[in-house]
């Protein structure tokens, strides 16, 4: 094979040097690592970061993946490594795109995942297509999953590392998308191995913590933004337990969840309860024994398809699925009902199963993600 058609290792038939990748940059140690990896081999590397919402409030928050720290912190590894760098403002975007939603969903009794839109809509979508206006010939990010080329193309798998593993929130990435993106730590066994790296290419991150929260909630405070989002939401209501007894009252639906057990302010009761159901309308939350949190049977809407058949080719999937990103896939039958929507058969009833959260497949017993969809009811 002659040398100008043989691949690089981003897979593509060029030389590094004519490869041109745009890095999507939070100021995390993950992207700067793959920024700077991809520089040190070669490639014609330009940096983006994304502002997604308020600087002056971004800078008064660390960890945060938008912060203005982090704008700061991307900027230093472009300037050490010696690649363009460029800082998109994409609040209005991500407002439209992600909080207005997180807000509505939220206010509407569900447990939305933000993260996963922000992904969907925002960097796999706005920024994806930026790339291409910038003739990359793909774009990179610092995600922990794997891109694998299958028969029928690109393939997304689990990362090496599953306590890294990132497939939960990436679900909704579509095939083409997955044609043009590539995840340069997916392959890694540990967060260690890429903060040596980061050691190695001498970057200022390397020992920089990991952002816990979702980016614009401080402190994991939903209920606090929601208030300020959406004024006069945390409405007060009635504790009602399943059998009809009012059992207290709350400050909102908005500061609880579907499971919630601790904080609910009705102890001295023989039984231990749960948040089982948040009506809205009413402004109750109801409240029962844990059994009443098993579910078996998941509706799922807006599937995003990742299997090599036609979703609707078969009557019956078995699969495995995750219904929240913390716990492991378990066993399940998708009866699929039109492209994008199917019911959920769980092989072991779940605890907790809550509308707003994804609901994602895997290949049972092994690493591919064969897409998933969203919980809307439950």
């Amino acid at each position: 094979m002659a040398l100008d058609t043989e691949l690089n290792s981003l897979g593509l038939p060029k030389a590094p040097a004519d490869t041109r990748v745009v890095v999507a940059m939070s100021g995390g140690v993950d992207s700067s690592v793959v920024a700077a990896m991809l520089a040190e081999e070669g490639y014609d590397v330009v940096g983006v970061t994304l502002q997604l919402y308020d600087h002056g409030a971004a800078l008064a928050k660390k960890g945060a993946c938008c912060a203005g720290v982090d704008i700061h912190d991307a900027r230093r590894v472009a300037e050490e490594m010696g690649f363009p760098h460029y800082v998109l403002d994409y609040e209005n975007i991500f407002k439209d795109a992600v909080i207005d939603e997180f807000a509505d969903s939220y206010l509407a009794g569900a447990t939305p995942v933000p993260c996963i839109r922000c992904n969907e809509r925002v960097k796999f979508k706005d920024l994806l297509e930026t790339a291409k206006d910038l003739d990359a010939d793909c774009m990179a990010t610092g995600h922990y999953i794997q891109r694998k080329l299958g028969d029928a193309g690109a393939e997304l798998h689990c990362a090496e590392d599953a306590n890294r593993d990132q497939s939960y929130f990436l679900f909704s990435t579509t095939p083409d998308q997955l044609e043009y993106l590539r995840f340069p730590l997916g392959h890694l066994p540990s967060k260690d191995a890429t903060r040596k790296l980061a050691a190695r290419y001498g970057l200022a991150v390397a020992d920089k913590p990991d952002s816990q929260d979702i980016c614009f909630v401080p402190n994991g405070n939903y209920a606090s933004v929601i208030e300020k989002l959406r004024p006069g939401a945390a409405e007060p209501g009635q504790i009602v337990h399943v059998d009809g007894r009012v059992l207290g009252e709350h400050e909102g639906v908005i500061h609880y969840t579907i499971g919630q057990r601790r904080g609910l302010g009705i102890g001295g009761l023989s039984e231990p309860l749960y948040v089982v159901k948040l009506d809205v309308d009413a402004k109750q939350v109801i409240v029962g024994p844990k059994e009443m949190l098993a579910t078996r049977v998941v509706p799922v809407r807006e599937i995003n398809w990742l299997g090599d058949e036609a979703f609707t080719s078969r009557d019956e999937w078995h699969v495995s699925v995750k219904v929240r990103s913390t716990r492991p896939p378990r066993e399940a039958i998708i009866r699929p009902i039109s492209e994008t929507e199917a019911e959920v058969e769980l092989l072991t009833a779940e605890e907790g199963v809550s509308p707003g959260q994804a609901c994602v497949f895997y290949e049972t017993g092994g690493s591919r993600i064969l897409g998933g969809g969203w919980i809307w009811r439950g």
